[in-house]
């Protein structure tokens, strides 16, 4: 049975035997862009997920009780590294992203940390990013860097 909306979802940490649901997941959301810009690779989409995998830094989005994404918030320099952000497509949309970015970023600002990320040219969730005050650091062909500073 498909529903149109999700009714409940919950942040919970992530364990090790979650790596290859958020691989799999990985793979079916980043291939339109990954395609686009001519390196998508079957293996390595999944393996760059488990060879960077921390479940320390990372935590499990459930929807309805289950599996529907992962984002990974770790320490980098005076701030966090945002990764590993994937929402199942058939719950994108419903405001989910935004509440998990919202909560992640509050956070941050709450410890006065800045917060980076990259996302790859051409993908939707820039503009995700930019709404909540992401600009952009440096880029390349394939990758934007993109930071927020603390808000007080």
């Amino acid at each position: 049975m498909h529903t149109s909306s999700v009714q409940s979802w919950a942040l919970r940490p992530a364990a090790s035997e979650d790596v290859e649901a958020m691989a799999e997941l990985r793979a079916v959301v980043m291939r339109p862009d990954l395609e686009r810009l001519g390196r998508y690779d079957e293996h390595r989409v999944r393996q760059r997920l488990r060879d960077a995998y921390a479940p320390e830094h990372t935590s499990v989005v459930e929807a309805d009780g289950a599996f529907a994404g992962c984002v990974a918030l770790r320490p980098f320099g005076s701030g966090w590294w945002l990764s590993h952000f994937y929402l199942a497509p058939e719950v994108q949309g419903r405001g989910i992203g935004t509440a998990v970015l919202a909560g992640l970023l509050a956070r941050a600002d709450a410890e006065g940390s800045p917060v980076r990320l990259d996302v790859l040219q051409g993908s939707a969730a820039r503009a995700l990013y930019e709404r909540h005050g992401f600009t952009v650091e440096r880029e390349d062909p394939v990758d934007v860097y993109m930071v927020r500073p603390p808000r007080a």
